[in-house]
């Protein structure tokens, strides 16, 4: 866009402070750097309530310092029908004429990586870097005619429901699997009494774990896989390429993570099971490798059993710092079934894996499709032309 075509965001929105006095909104939330409101997991017990900030549908909130984040900042469109309440320290907002500027072609804005490099360079301070309320307002961006933006919104918003249905789809699978699972070797099975060739044995005996590695921060970019941003990191590395990794010298091949493998996250979300994804993990996994007589799907589940997650979990929660340790995983009692049993319940549960591979595949494809929507908003383009 040309520089007169942008236009000065604070001409366009007002700060909006009503605090819960009356504390008649129950409602708590925060906001992730994945740029969606969150059920609060602040700890409030004694806290005057009265001083938070009343957010309702289709106004904004962001939290201004940006010094914690990395390289996003925490901002989000609110579009539940009740209203809500969110810290004192978010700034909420909204568009004063919405048949100028649609709130939900600015929130398209505001996801947009250019936004969030802008708003870490315009921070500032010195025990924390903040990203004011004058300098949002200085935010320069293009404004359409509002048939344009209700275009552009219109195909954003088409994508991200077809994500969500994919993805619920994909928990409608696993689900699917979990009960096969549970209904071949967990219900109606009498650990004393066992069909023959069964055993139960210590986990650790059937299974490898690896622990990530730790990687300067300038040698790391991002896994774009949903949910596991925080935690999989991949190192100048194309899954399936026939040229070698850069930094080779200092990667163990134990610490690649491909589609089939199990990877736990031993602190933050201790304790949650991933799979389907690829690349080099973090110091702050474990990748749990068969090794002898189970599978990738079998160990999967078993891990995702709701027994034993509570198991996993607990043994996080009662040390010091929450975290998974190796002996927490190796000491899990596991039921060993005969291999034809396994078998027959890998052959069934690979079908839904594939299913569930080319959605994710899909998932991919659109995601990438949503970055060229967001990438077309800051060029001169059609959207932007009067037809």
């Amino acid at each position: 866009m040309n520089k007169g075509e942008m236009k000065r965001l604070g001409d366009y929105i007002r700060e909006v402070d009503i605090r819960d006095r009356d504390l008649e909104v129950t409602k708590l939330l925060g906001v992730s750097i994945s740029k969606e409101f969150m059920p609060s997991i602040a700890n409030t017990i004694g806290t005057d309530m009265s001083s938070y900030k009343v957010v309702e549908p289709r106004q904004f909130a962001y939290g201004p310092v940006t010094s914690r984040n990395g390289d996003k900042v925490s901002i989000a469109l609110y579009k539940d029908d009740e209203k809500a309440i969110v810290s004192q320290a978010y700034t909420i907002f909204e568009v004063k004429n919405k048949q100028e500027l649609l709130p939900e072609y600015l929130m398209m804005w505001f996801r947009r990586p250019e936004f969030d490099r802008y708003a870490r360079f315009k921070s500032h301070g010195s025990a924390r870097e903040i990203f004011s309320w004058e300098e949002m307002c200085d935010v320069e961006l293009p404004i359409p005619p509002i048939e344009q933006q209700q275009k552009i919104v219109f195909e954003y918003e088409a994508i991200t429901r077809r994500i969500r249905l994919n993805e619920q789809i994909i928990t409608k699978l696993e689900k699917t699997a979990q009960t096969l699972y549970r209904k071949m070797f967990v219900d109606g099975i009498d650990k004393e009494d066992l069909p023959e060739g069964w055993k139960i044995e210590k986990l650790g005996d059937y299974v490898e774990l690896s622990q990530g590695v730790q990687v300067e921060v300038e040698k790391q970019s991002l896994v774009k896989l949903k949910g596991y941003n925080r935690f999989i990191r991949i190192i100048d590395y194309t899954p399936n390429s026939s040229e070698p990794p850069r930094y080779v010298n200092i990667i163990n091949e134990r610490y690649f993570c491909t589609v089939n493998d199990i990877v736990i996250i031993r602190y933050g979300d201790a304790g949650t099971i991933c799979r389907r994804l690829e690349g080099v993990i973090a110091n702050n996994l474990f990748k749990v490798s068969p090794i002898k007589r189970l599978t990738c799907n079998y160990l999967y589940y078993f891990l995702r059993n709701e027994e034993i997650q509570k198991q996993i979990k607990n043994s996080a929660a009662s040390s010091t710092m929450p975290a998974i340790t190796h002996s927490a995983i190796k000491n899990l009692d596991c039921l060993i079934p005969s291999s034809d049993i396994i078998k027959s319940f890998d052959d069934r549960a690979n079908v839904v894996e594939k299913k569930i591979l080319l959605l994710q595949n899909e998932i991919c494809k659109l995601k990438e499709l949503q970055s060229l929507l967001l990438a077309k908003m800051g060029q001169k383009s059609k959207y932007y032309r009067h037809e």
